[in-house]
């Protein structure tokens, strides 16, 4: 197992404006506005300007369950608001029409493990037959603790989470990412991005669960609004 394959609570890009980002988007916390907003600048609005970032909306996890090839995802290209407003439309209009959710292949969880889990037995390692569905076994091979990091950042997206602000570390197929993941009261969603230091004009990631799509558009219209008066 390789622990360079990702890093739990880890310093990233907010540690370097500030003085504590686990506690600065507490309820209780001074200025807690603030710090929204010049997150979702640094974070989302720059790389969006800069046609870097994608939107991943998630669905298909259900009354706890949490089976890989259940995940689905649809990806977005995100350049503005306004690309943000019609994905939020098209899901809106699914839902109206009792149509299935836009989803697309290859799955975000379900190849890329059964690809990690084909290459360690074909390398003679000894697996569980039922690995695939425990998802706490996976980092015994090699790509698995990517792999069940990204996981529980699904799983928290879908079912919730107590903390309010958690930053990671995690090998993707675009590079090296931090994740950033944030259980607000506004909403629910993960930026992934460049690690601090690394050239920040590449691939970035908005995620989030397709439930939040509305929460999120207004935290986002709210902020974008604000940020442009300056």
């Amino acid at each position: 197992m390789s622990y360079t394959e990702a890093k739990e609570h880890t310093q990233g890009r907010l540690h370097t404006l500030f003085a504590d980002p686990y506690r600065a988007f507490e309820n209780n916390t001074d200025e807690r506005q603030l710090h929204v907003r010049v997150m979702l600048y640094m974070l989302l609005a720059r790389p969006m300007a800069r046609g870097d970032m994608t939107l991943r909306v998630i669905h298909g996890w259900e009354n706890g369950g949490f089976e890989p090839d259940d995940l689905q995802h649809a990806d977005y290209a995100l350049h503005d608001l306004a690309d943000f407003k019609r994905v939020v439309k098209y899901f809106e209009k699914a839902a109206q029409q009792n149509v299935p959710l836009p989803s697309e292949n290859p799955t975000v969880l379900a190849d890329p493990l059964a690809h990690a889990i084909a290459d360690a037995k074909a390398e003679g390692q000894m697996l569980a037959d039922d690995i695939r569905t425990m998802p706490a076994s996976w980092p015994a091979f090699e790509g698995g603790l990517a792999l069940y990091t990204l996981f529980k950042m699904y799983h928290r997206l879908v079912y919730g989470e107590d903390d309010v602000y958690r930053c990671s570390q995690c090998k993707t197929p675009h590079g090296p990412r931090e994740i950033h993941e944030f259980h607000l009261e506004e909403g629910e969603f993960a930026l992934l991005v460049p690690l601090s230091g690394q050239v920040k004009a590449s691939p970035s990631l908005l995620v989030l669960h397709e439930s939040q799509l509305n929460p999120i558009e207004k935290l986002l219209e709210e902020s974008f609004n604000l940020l442009q008066d300056f």
